[in-house]
């Protein structure tokens, strides 16, 4: 498999997309006046302690409060056991089982060392967990833990041992703590374990003296920039060529790199191409297409996905693909290529939360089964956290994909400004026809000597055009002309009915 890893960076943006055999798997993008916090460490200060949730608001110095909930807070005499520790994904968050209350646990107007464990998406803040966890390139340092642990991602049990064993051999005095070693881990030799350890403790350190000096409401640590951030999380033996079309940010990697992952040195390659990068690689397309409704499918059929506040659905239809002897072979061919798409687009399209796909209805149950494996099949390629639920008989799938950031849709896209977010408006007829009623409630109300309508060009031509029969029964009706006129700045929604003197 052909890997590579496209870096555009400019003073306002930078985007770094993963490929692989040429199609875009991921895209990660951050601009200057926004960044993510995903990992960063807080000194919060408790505002507000809620009993009958569970919860407490807490003041990180962001526009809205944080959301901290009580499962996830560290216990103060136990971390959970490796039962409890989610260690097949690379950044556990463990949900412990407690029967401590909240307000047993913090109290309003309380400093608090908080991670955030997911960035403020839509009107929701973001939101927090004590159970603080540093990554590194092969580890991730949990300092409350004396747990070590290794991803279940890592096959062979001779070489999570080995691992194991070379992490308990260094948890000395100076580095104690708990330790998961991440996917990256697998083959990685003893320095580099130890040299890991080492940097974790010494970030660790630095974090509680700054905790202890740090004023409330502050940051007191960060994760890497995104370019380093994703370069320590995605590198590995597959990925074949790093190409960074910026200078600056070249040299940056290459010092990052010869630091901390020299056996990738050579697969830096500074783009000097006058293209732009993502054009060359057709990622600038993909990021367009990865925008629409609509996704086409090779055979013909398509994808229909939609977001809403509460989950995400995903419908598969045949389209114009007729290409098989019968109906149920044709639907069977159609869900087998949806599976894969849909694994490939919800990781494209950073999609997270709960998630319903409606496959097209199969009546052979063994095509089912094989539909669900291929699904789960392609979605275990996803570094996010995922869990698919068996089909329903009306061939539903019900899944969640771990959402820590916004979807690329959130990042790149904001409301309508005519239908406002809904996704539709209302046609011209339906608004010409408010307009009539309009001009009897106002005309009513305020008895006009003149009355003007305002509107856009569709609209007033559809009420000039199509209803100027009842227009002039109206004038009768209410004792005064009316006027009509074109507003170029007014969408087809937008209309006024102002009383003249």
């Amino acid at each position: 498999m052909s890997t590579e890893i496209l870096i555009n960076v400019t003073p306002e943006e930078s985007r770094v997309a993963l490929v692989e055999n040429g199609l875009l798997q991921e895209v990660f993008i951050e601009r200057s006046d926004h960044h993510g916090i995903v990992g960063s460490l807080y000194k919060g200060k408790v505002l507000r302690v809620l009993p009958g949730m569970q919860a407490a608001f807490v003041d990180i110095g962001m526009e809205r409060s944080a959301f901290l909930h009580v499962s996830d807070m560290q216990e103060a005499d136990r971390w959970p056991t490796s039962e409890e520790l989610d260690i097949a994904s690379d950044f556990p968050h463990p949900a412990a089982e407690r029967c401590e209350k909240i307000e047993d646990l913090i109290r309003e107007g309380q400093d608090i060392l908080v991670q955030v464990s997911k960035d403020a998406i839509g009107n929701k803040g973001a939101r927090l967990t004590t159970r603080i966890s540093i990554p590194s390139r092969y580890l991730v340092f949990i300092p409350e833990s004396d747990h070590v642990g290794v991803s279940a991602r890592i096959d062979g049990e001779q070489e999570r041992q080995r691992l194991k064993e070379l992490v308990m051999r260094h948890r000395t005095e100076e580095l104690l703590g708990g330790y998961i070693v991440r996917t990256a881990g697998e083959g990685a030799d003893e320095h580099a374990i130890f040299r890991d350890m080492v940097l974790l403790n010494r970030i660790w350190q630095a974090v509680q003296q700054s905790y202890r000096e740090t004023p409330s409401g502050a940051r007191i640590h960060d994760d890497l920039p995104l370019v380093l951030r994703t370069l320590r999380d995605l590198l590995s033996a597959e990925v074949e060529r790093i190409y960074i079309d910026s200078v600056d940010t070249y040299r940056q990697v290459g010092t990052f790199v010869d630091a901390f992952l020299s056996e990738y040195t050579s697969t830096i390659e500074l783009y000097t191409g006058e293209r732009p990068i993502f054009d060359l690689f057709g990622v600038e397309d993909e990021i367009q297409r990865a925008l629409d409704r609509k996704v086409p499918l090779k055979s013909g059929g398509y994808l229909v996905i939609d977001q809403t506040e509460s989950m995400t659905t995903v419908d598969v239809n045949t389209g114009g693909y007729v290409g098989y002897r019968n109906l149920e072979e044709t639907i069977f061919k159609t869900n087998l290529e949806a599976a894969q798409a849909i694994a490939r687009q919800l990781r494209v399209r950073n999609i997270g939360g709960i998630i319903i796909v409606d496959f097209i209805d199969m009546k052979d149950p063994d095509h089912r089964r094989k539909v669900l494996r291929v699904f789960e099949g392609a979605v275990e390629k996803d570094p996010a956290k995922t869990k698919i639920y068996d089909m329903s008989p009306l061939g539903l799938v019900e899944m969640t994909r771990k959402r820590t950031r916004e979807s690329l849709g959130q990042i790149l896209c904001g409301p309508c400004s005519e239908c406002g977010g809904r996704g539709y408006t209302k046609s011209v007829e339906t608004v010409c026809f408010e307009i009539l009623r309009e001009i009897l409630r106002v005309a009513h109300q305020l008895e006009p000597q003149e009355l003007l309508v305002m509107a856009s060009s569709d609209v007033v031509c559809r009420l000039l055009e199509d209803h100027p029969a009842r227009l002039a029964e109206l004038e009768h009706s209410i004792g005064c002309p009316i006027r009509v006129q074109s507003q170029t700045p007014y969408h087809n929604e937008q209309f006024d009915v102002v009383l003249m003197s």
